[in-house]
């Protein structure tokens, strides 16, 4: 099952990548509050250390437990349409009820300039699957939905080509990375902030995985909030 997919009624989204020194912050897409700071920073390896390691629970998940591309602030764009908004290279035009036009964006994952919204997916950094799998099982459908259209952490949800998203799936980073090396680092923190952000767990296999591929990432800081 994959992350997010595209609707033929509605654009989606790319997200610019981050250097590989830059850290995972919790700067606002929708004005919506974030948690409490967290600190100034760890080192990604450091902050990897700090995900609590657990065996994964599957049994129970249904995609729809997770209400997602809402309208929380009631301005008339889903979450889908804010990042796009947020996320564009070139901004798009926005019609009535939010209806998107034009625009640009780039897909960190495999470094694809994209000039047609329909062509991206926005992907949950960590797929729905996943959270449910990593501690979501135990959420009220409050959280779960807080969690599907998070817009108060700005890497929690990113605008990449299809092709990738559904490349990626629901699988955690023991079985998938993005196919472009310059965004390694970047999806490492990125991943890394959004399990501790949302106070979720990793699985021995996850967390191995991640040190081994963190290990060229000396630079990189993970910055996060936890979620209120």
């Amino acid at each position: 099952m994959t992350a997010c997919t595209t609707e033929t009624t509605k654009a989606d989204d790319s997200k610019p990548a981050a250097t590989e020194s830059s850290s995972s912050t919790s700067s606002s897409l929708s004005g919506a509050p974030g948690g409490a700071p967290d600190g100034a920073g760890l080192p990604l390896a450091d902050a990897i250390k700090k995900i609590p390691v657990a065996a994964e629970k599957r049994a129970g998940y249904e995609r729809d437990s997770f209400k997602h591309w809402v309208d929380e602030d009631e301005d008339g764009c889903s979450t889908r349409q804010e990042v796009l908004i947020a996320e564009a290279v070139t901004a798009p035009k926005q019609g009535e009820r939010c209806a998107l036009t034009g625009g640009s964006w780039r897909s960190y994952y495999d470094e694809a300039e994209v000039t047609d919204a329909r062509k991206l997916d926005i992907d949950h950094m960590v797929p729905l699957a996943e959270a449910f799998d990593s501690g979501a099982y135990d959420w009220t459908p409050e959280r779960r939905q807080a969690y599907a259209n998070d817009l108060s952490a700005e890497r929690s949800l990113v605008a990449v080509t299809a092709k990738t998203n559904r490349s990626k799936a629901d699988k955690d980073p023991a079985a998938w990375m993005p196919p472009s090396d310059s965004a390694t680092c970047t999806y490492l923190v990125d991943w890394t902030a959004t399990k501790l952000r949302w106070g979720l767990t990793a699985d021995e296999a996850e967390q191995k995985a991640l040190l081994e591929r963190a290990e060229p990432c000396g630079d990189s800081v993970v910055q996060y909030e936890s979620a209120s």
